[in-house]
């Protein structure tokens, strides 16, 4: 009977352990909810993205440097990764009729997503940060993409109120002089 007991807590504590484990989808590699569809295509497509090629990673020491945040190719993503000694992961993602092959690369849907190492950055870290490939969670999507501004998405000329109308600064002219007049 007391060997019984001594053995109990032990068991309890590995069954409580494993119960913790597959709680996430494996190779899906977000944090938090998935971001709404719907948000990540208002947000790309003021960026001249498609939002379907918009893919993030995680590395363990990098972190995202949201000015490196862009277009790849005709409509396609890219994003940098850094860490604390200046190494660099880029990740680029493109339709695969327009992508080459590359070392560090994954097909996810109509996308292919590549990575790319600058500085020192060890092949395993890449290798990692490439099975972490993932759409991003609403928070991900938050740091990575703006809030379009309604006065830059509505396909109007912002109109400056402080350039003068002739003269310096003001619209060019265009037109030819006719000979002889």
């Amino acid at each position: 009977m007391i060997r019984a007991v001594r053995t109990l807590p032990p068991l309890l504590l590995a069954v409580a352990l494993l119960a913790g484990c597959g709680s996430e989808k494996a190779g899906s590699g977000a944090s938090g909810p998935p971001a709404d569809p719907s948000e990540i295509s208002a947000r790309a497509a003021a960026l001249g993205m498609a939002p379907e090629l918009v893919y993030v990673t995680r590395a363990p020491g990098f972190t995202l440097a949201q000015q490196s945040v862009g277009v790849q190719g005709d409509d396609g993503f890219s994003a940098a990764y850094v860490n604390s000694s200046g190494a660099v992961i880029h990740l680029y993602t493109d339709r695969p009729d327009h992508a080459g092959h590359h070392r560090h690369e994954v097909v996810k849907k109509d996308c292919v997503v590549w990575l790319e190492g600058e500085g020192q950055v060890p092949a395993a870290a890449l290798d990692k940060a490439l099975r972490a490939v993932h759409r991003p969670s609403a928070g991900e999507l938050d740091a990575l993409l703006p809030t379009p501004d309604p006065a830059f998405t509505d396909g109007v000329p912002v109109r400056r109120g402080d350039l003068p109308t002739n003269g310096d600064g003001g619209p060019p002219d265009n037109s030819v002089p006719t000979p002889g007049l």
